[in-house]
């Protein structure tokens, strides 16, 4: 049986989705949602409070117990805004991906949105219509306009259930100030998407995820909604919320103790959303983002990964040499082939990465010559790359800045701690492979031999062919020289 799973490490629940996979359709086999309230978990420095870690790591050591005898190729999993914000999130990833037995990548808002699109798409018939989807989180909302699988706008909102909950509601009060309060500031972080999305318009409105769910479960066994959430069944919503004025006596079939904990912030920033885009009604999707987790997954193993298209779209975006980006790719993979195994950097994330950064180098030459690596670092780490998880682009960004001038040491330092090693010696065959490309010439360099021990690196070309290449054999003195700051010897001949 071909099972895959995805993990989603939610600001409000934690989700784990297993699936049966056949013919690219998946069959859902086991779901495990977990209300850990990560985000709760935040102090006012934006740190997580052991209290927060301990009912994750708990959560985790559960799923991990589920998914063990899965292999590590066929489970993604993701974390989103608390793990975005959170100033302490490296060392709590240390200890939950020792909990799951995975690693957990952090993706931006944008890729959020993204996945949450592709996992509502692949849940709904396709009609052909412009579709607006919305997902309230515990920390962040994102909202989508798209047609089929393909999202053609994504936004994500730093406002939240959680978030907004324990703002504008922290002892479980809900009063008619207090909720206009927060519709107001939610509605000023729709402002400046408002007009856009309005201007490309949409025929059909979707919304996902726990808040959604929980309110269309609310309206519909109260009788306000047939079916899906209203604009009138939120009046009568927030008619009711006011009436009992506390949380805590909320009693509405279908809505959990730990939903309700988080309703009145849910609420206020769905009222804003159905204010400010005037919508009048909207379906409710079981598909969310652990569902396009598994679909975004599915077309990596199927050789259909998303990271692939956007890196050609850069190339071709930022106008990149791309006969120059293959030559060195081309070397810069021979390199790598040669010295992974003596160096320890064969899996499989360590190839992409010297794949993508040899072809995405020169991207910084868009805004300049001057300084064009760190134009490429910049644009690298700030760009919305589809498919791309945060370390994916943090690693990304260091190659291309490392590729030229003086080792970039201190940013080495703001890597994860086990990347950095790795990148390290990345960086150093982008930065051969760039050299030696230097002529931007269409002949084909000689065979080149690379020995590497340690620290170590020993380049041999055929005799007398430095003689011939004076340009290059002064580079590679001045080159020895950086690589020394960087803790590497070279030798050539």
């Amino acid at each position: 049986m071909d099972l895959a799973a995805s993990v989603d490490i939610g600001s409000h629940s934690f989700h784990l989705l297993v699936v049966q996979v056949e013919n690219e359709t998946i069959r859902p086999i086991d779901k495990i949602r977990d209300p850990v309230a990560l985000a709760a978990g935040l102090d006012e420095n934006r740190f997580l409070t052991p209290e927060a870690i301990t009912r994750a790591i708990r959560s985790l050591n559960k799923f991990g117990e589920r998914i063990k005898a899965i292999p590590s190729h066929r489970v993604r999993a993701v974390g989103t805004n608390t793990l975005r914000i959170a100033k302490n999130s490296e060392q709590f990833l240390k200890l939950a991906e020792t909990a799951l037995g995975h690693q957990i990548e952090i993706i931006s808002g944008h890729e959020e949105a993204r996945l949450i699109y592709l996992g509502v798409a692949h849940s709904m018939e396709d009609d052909g219509q412009k579709r607006l989807v919305v997902d309230i989180g515990g920390g962040s909302t994102e909202l989508i306009l798209g047609e089929s699988f393909i999202p053609q706008r994504v936004e994500s909102l730093y406002i939240g259930c959680v978030s907004f909950s324990k703002t504008f509601f922290p002892d479980g009060i809900v009063s008619a100030s207090r909720l206009r309060n927060a519709e107001i500031s939610a509605l000023q972080e729709l402002e400046p998407i408002v007009g856009s999305f309005k201007k490309y318009g949409w025929q059909r409105v979707i919304g996902s995820s726990g808040t959604i769910l929980a309110i269309q479960q609310g309206v519909i066994a109260e009788g306000w909604s047939n079916s899906g959430i209203t604009a009138s069944s939120l009046k009568k919503l927030r008619k009711y919320l006011l009436s009992i004025g506390q949380i805590d006596k909320l009693s509405i079939k279908g809505i959990d103790l730990d939903r309700k904990q988080v309703l009145a912030g849910g609420f206020a920033i769905l009222s804003a959303i159905f204010e400010s885009l005037g919508i009048e009604t909207m379906e409710v999707s079981s598909g969310a983002l652990r569902e396009g987790v598994i679909y975004d997954l599915l077309g990596r193993l199927c050789q259909k990964d998303i990271r692939e298209k956007t890196v050609r779209d850069l190339i071709s975006r930022f106008q990149i040499d791309e006969a120059q980006a293959e030559r060195v790719r081309a070397l810069s993979v021979s390199f790598y082939e040669k010295v992974k195994k003596d160096w320890k950097i064969e899996e499989d994330f360590h190839k992409r990465m010297i794949v993508w950064a040899s072809l995405l180098h020169e991207i910084g030459l868009f805004i300049s010559y001057s300084q064009y690596h760190k134009h490429g670092q910049y644009l690298l780490n700030h760009l919305d790359m589809p498919g791309f998880s945060l370390r994916d682009q943090q690693c990304l960004a260091f190659l291309v800045r490392s590729h030229r001038r003086k080792f970039p040491l201190s940013e080495l330092q703001l890597l994860r701690q086990e990347d950095r090693e790795a990148m390290r010696k990345l960086g150093v065959l982008l930065r051969l492979s760039v050299l030696l490309n230097r002529v931007r010439n269409s002949q084909e360099l000689p065979e080149i031999k690379i020995i590497v021990n340690a620290n170590l690196i020993s380049l041999t070309f055929p005799k007398e062919w430095l003689q011939s290449h004076p340009l290059t054999s002064a580079d590679l003195a001045t080159e020895s020289q950086y690589l020394i700051n960087a803790g590497f010897f070279l030798q050539y001949s």
